[in-house]
């Protein structure tokens, strides 16, 4: 008998435990299915909020883009700015010294050529212009003087009488 009690009581234990067991699996089952629930719906949510997240990190990252070319463009600016700057400088003193360099090479071959005995162009005018005004003045001496008429009383031309006191001055 106190083996069957005891068998008993195992198998009341068993029962107990059994039904323990149950309890505590029916309890984790519940759990499991509440977290499985609760990740669903976080998924669902994050679906949907995702996106409207990712529409608002596009828009975020346009924004972005746009200040930053923006920026870009006026460092670009101020870069080419200052870069035409200096190329007008480099390039003002070049014309500087090529100024110089040509001065000086004109006026070395002005003196070689004036010891050569080359006229300058200055020399060149300065002759023109004088030839200029000598063929005006004997184009002026050449003319011939416009003959007088004789008068009514029949007077000589004064011309005339001169010329012949010169031819007896002569004899």
């Amino acid at each position: 008998m106190v083996k069957k009690l005891k068998q008993m009581a195992d198998k009341k234990a068993a029962s107990a435990g059994n039904l323990f067991d149950s309890a505590l699996a029916g309890s984790v089952k519940d759990s499991a299915q509440q977290i499985w629930l609760a990740g669903m719906g976080a998924f669902s949510k994050a679906q949907e909020e995702g996106g409207k997240v990712f529409e608002s990190l596009v828009k975020e990252g346009l924004s972005l883009q746009r200040k930053t070319q923006a920026v870009a463009e006026e460092k670009i600016g101020a870069v080419t700015s200052k870069m035409s700057d200096m190329a007008g400088d480099v390039q003002a003193k070049a014309g500087q010294h090529w100024d110089k360099l040509e001065s000086i090479f004109e006026e070395r071959t002005a003196k070689a050529l004036n010891k050569l005995g080359v006229p300058s162009a200055k020399d060149v005018q300065a002759l023109t212009e004088r030839i200029d005004a000598l063929s005006a003045q004997v184009a002026k001496l050449s003319k011939p003087a416009p003959a007088k008429k004789a008068t009514a009383n029949g007077a000589a031309k004064p011309a005339a009488k001169r010329a012949s006191a010169r031819k007896s001055a002569a004899a």
